[in-house]
């Protein structure tokens, strides 16, 4: 046993290293043992994989395990999405664990534990996990494994969260980045299901994500950005490498943020959708979001950094919207998981609802805020995990930061100093997994956020 360490959405590891044959046996073990003790051997685990190198093959030595211990396992028949198999550990109350690396590089592959209520596992399940390992259990019954389609449950209930019908009165056109990842078959069938017309582009799986990264983000959309400028009034959508983030580029070619997203679909799910509940964010997330719930009279609730934690308040809260800056978010009437093909199908329904381009939204939501904001994430390696609290209780002892005083301090994910100025924050906080501190700054000036910047280096 070596080098297993979950993080905050399970264990990753490079594949024919840490994530090796002796290492799924101990994970796979170490879950039937919780299932085994909290809900018993009857409960029946769904198992699923993403399109990444040994992914399948992985996915089949777990479910064998958990079969020849005694449980009932229904195996995906084919790729599936992170947000599919999740919503079926809700539809059919079942456990999941699924086989993904999510965005991270082609070369890791990671497992995923899904509880029944459908969201990430919480830090003290993968605790009671991470101490089973090397643990043994009874197997007191005959297990069975049965490959499943579980498409048919997910579509059904995204038929009936998302108005297709509107959707289809859009002038605007749509061109679908598969990005050779998981939503491929899913997010595509939805449209074409309710003839709803597409274009597309990298649509079939590949391991190595066609040499690139399985990230949607700007950098690694430049086919389908170019693409959305070449064609007129194309928006563009894509999915992350098992489907849980969302990457969309508006009619100008641009990438539209997280944060923006999450916006438009909080002013659109309350005003047409009639939602009521609040909003829940990051402690990473803009301050737009804050200033937008307080114009539309909507309660914020904030969580540390990571869907585990958005996805615990969902399912205690029970918001309108559950939202993260780095590309998740889900919406009440789902599940406390993030899902990337139902955030690309929002937005075309927001769109279709308000009769707008893309462009014409972002526009409308800066002018009802009243102000934009500009955001840029510094990440600062050390030598050690030992100098991670040192740097931090520097910051937490700061009065003021490049001339301006800072007016309140969080410290609910390391540390979060809000500027005097009421519109320019830092937050400073350490990666779960290594020496490394992630600091976010966000302010209405790019000249203010190069002076944090400088300051920070």
């Amino acid at each position: 046993m070596k080098n297993i360490k979950f993080g905050t959405d399970g264990w990753r590891a490079v594949v024919g290293k840490d994530f090796n044959s002796e290492n799924v046996g101990i994970v796979s073990n170490a879950i039937g043992k919780y299932i085994f003790d909290n809900y018993g051997i009857y409960k029946t685990i769904i198992v699923g994989y993403d399109p990444r190198n040994m992914a399948r093959e992985f996915s089949m030595q777990c479910a064998e395990i958990l079969k020849n211990k005694g449980f009932k396992v229904l195996y995906s028949d084919k790729v599936i999405p992170t947000p599919v198999l999740a919503f079926n550990a809700k539809y059919l109350d079942a456990c999941a664990i699924m086989f993904t690396a999510s965005h991270n590089p082609p070369e890791y592959l990671g497992i995923k534990f899904i509880p029944d209520y459908a969201g990430p596992a919480t830090s003290e399940i993968t605790d009671e996990i991470v101490s089973n390992f090397g643990k043994e259990y009874p197997s007191c019954v005959k297990g069975k494994l049965i490959y499943t389609d579980f498409s048919r449950n997910y579509f059904n209930h995204i038929k009936d969260l998302v108005d297709f019908e509107k959707i289809k009165e859009l002038d605007t056109h749509i061109v679908f980045d598969g990005l050779y990842a998981a939503s491929i078959g899913y997010f595509d069938k939805l449209l074409s299901d309710k003839g709803i017309k597409y274009d597309s582009i990298h649509m079939y799986h590949d391991p190595n994500f066609g040499g690139g990264m399985p990230e949607p983000k700007p950098q690694y959309l430049k086919e389908l950005i170019e693409y959305v400028k070449s064609h007129k009034n194309y928006v563009g959508f894509a999915n992350d490498g098992d489907s849980d983030r969302f990457g969309v580029i508006n009619e100008n070619g641009e990438y539209v943020t997280p944060n923006e997203i999450i916006g438009i679909l909080l002013k659109h799910l309350k005003k047409h959708k009639k939602m009521n509940g609040p909003l829940v964010k990051t402690v990473a997330a803009s301050l737009m979001l804050d200033i937008l719930a307080d114009k539309l009279g909507v309660e914020v609730v904030e969580t540390p950094v990571g869907f585990k934690h958005v996805g615990e308040a969902m399912r205690k809260y029970e918001p309108i919207i559950g939202g993260e800056e780095s590309g998740g978010l889900s919406i009440q009437g789902h599940i406390p998981e993030k899902d990337g093909i139902l955030a690309n199908l929002l937005i075309l329904e927001a769109m279709a609802y308000e009769n707008k381009s893309l462009v014409q939204l972002q526009n409308d939501l800066r002018k009802f805020v009243g102000c934009s904001f500009i955001n840029t994430r510094v990440d600062k390696h050390l030598n050690s995990v030992d100098e991670v609290k040192p740097v931090l209780d520097k910051f937490s002892e700061m009065d003021e930061i490049t001339g301006f005083k800072i007016s309140k301090k969080d410290f609910k994910d390391g540390v979060k100093l809000y500027l005097e100025d009421g519109t320019t924050w830092i937050l400073v906080r350490p990666s779960g997994t290594e020496p490394l501190l992630r600091i976010y700054i966000e302010s209405d000036s790019l000249e203010k956020i190069e002076q944090i910047k400088t300051f920070v280096k």
